[in-house]
């Protein structure tokens, strides 16, 4: 912990706060707190910004995640290529399948890896660079194993990323393809996760998720800045967030504090849903229980598997802010998810992972009872694109001779 870098005039950030103890640290290359170890998060000055003067220089900025750079912890890096300013798209055909009157996509399945991950790294490179370190590591489900696996190619970095052994090919292909070292591990994500933690004690490698963390979670609140100005700086009333390890729900309210921190919203209502499979849902089934503690789902079984964390390290802090944003939850079966993966499909022409499906499938699921009132403005979080392997579709049909009468047959429900 003796590295301390100098803050750019880019960014607001006064240091980490930490979330158990509450002190304020520096800004340095720590990646727990100093006092007690618990986890530690940027804090910025939101009162020394001028919210028309802000948002010129957000309008003024690349079209990029580091537009929001005087709200980021790191400066951007020249090597890298552009991350973010993905489309917020309106789904009204979705909307009317799924009976949600202003239904709008945040599609994040546009990003250079096809995930949301690419976010995240592109903080946690941009400081791993600022350190000199040449190793980028992380513990993943998949697609972070794509976004550090690519980020580490285009800088000339090693890349170790360590994956459950059940894992899809498709899903860690891109990874071996951009030269990382995939190292596949009998055990659950859980136990992935704790063999990185050893190994980032260590080795001085860049572990995004965990000796990166500070810098890497910041990525994930960028979604909403978007989210806000695409919205015309408005907050939507509901967005319904995907949660595997809670990081990217918890940066979510984050993100929302910070816009009527500076005074770029005030307006939105920002409730916060989480989306999980019924085969791990340990931050939905806690909500929907009465706002309790997290209790770990031991054995996650879903097709989902990018959501499959039965621990989740920002559990109990998503029920919290599922609580206090007046926001709730769903948790959703493997065959609405395989559906809800075809109708967004079929209705918007995005083509999603499971997790996708997971979202869709529990924003039918919440306005089915009642969550979202008319004319309020619902947010999908789409974070990862189906090419990487995740398709979940029905069965092709059969194979068929070349004869026009072959074909009439096999279609005929089709053709009508």
């Amino acid at each position: 912990m003796a590295t301390t870098t100098t803050l750019t005039e880019t960014t607001a950030l006064r240091g980490f706060r930490c979330r158990a103890c509450g002190q304020l640290q520096p800004a340095d290359d720590r990646y727990v707190c100093a006092l007690c170890y618990g986890p530690i998060e940027p804090e910025y000055e939101l009162d020394s910004f001028d919210a028309e003067g802000l948002r010129a220089r957000i309008a003024a900025g690349p079209p990029s995640l580091w537009r929001y750079a005087p709200l980021l912890p790191v400066a951007e890096p020249a090597s890298h290529y552009a991350v973010g300013w993905t489309p917020l798209l309106e789904a009204p055909r979705l909307g009317a399948a799924i009976g949600i009157e202003r239904l709008l996509l945040k599609d994040d399945t546009r990003n250079p890896s096809l995930s949301f991950k690419d976010r995240p790294v592109a903080l946690a490179l941009a400081r791993a660079l600022e350190l000199g370190l040449d190793t980028l590591a992380c513990a993943s489900t998949g697609n972070l194993a794509g976004a550090v696996a690519a980020a580490a190619a285009r800088n000339g970095l090693r890349a170790f990323v360590f994956v459950p052994a059940t894992t899809d090919e498709g899903k860690v292909a891109g990874a071996a393809a951009y030269g990382a070292n995939v190292v596949r591990v009998n055990g659950s994500y859980d136990e992935v996760n704790r063999l990185c933690a050893r190994l980032a004690d260590e080795e001085r490698w860049g572990f995004v998720n965990f000796t990166l963390r500070p810098y890497y979670a910041e990525g994930s609140k960028t979604l909403l800045f978007e989210c806000a100005e695409q919205l015309g700086w408005r907050l939507p009333d509901h967005v319904v967030v995907p949660v595997g390890s809670g990081a990217l729900l918890t940066r979510t309210a984050t993100a929302a504090a910070q816009l009527r921190g500076t005074g770029l919203v005030d307006e939105g209502r920002g409730a916060i849903h989480a989306a999980q499979p019924a085969g791990c849902a340990p931050v939905s089934d806690a909500v929907l229980d009465g706002y309790r503690a997290v209790r770990p789902t031991r054995h996650p079984e879903t097709v989902a598997r990018s959501l499959a964390i039965g621990a989740p390290a920002d559990g109990d802090g998503s029920v919290a802010v599922i609580r206090a944003t007046g926001g709730s939850a769903a948790a959703v079966s493997d065959d609405d998810i395989v559906d809800a993966c075809a109708l967004l499909a079929q209705t918007e022409g995005v083509l999603a992972e499971p997790a996708g499906g997971v979202v869709v499938a529990a924003a039918r699921a919440l306005a089915r009872r009642g969550v979202f009132a008319s004319g309020e403005s619902v947010v999908l979080y789409i974070t990862g694109n189906a090419y990487k392997g995740g398709v979940v579709a029905p069965p092709l049909a059969a194979v068929i001779d070349p004869d026009a009468d072959a074909f009439r047959d096999a279609y005929q429900e089709v053709l009508g």
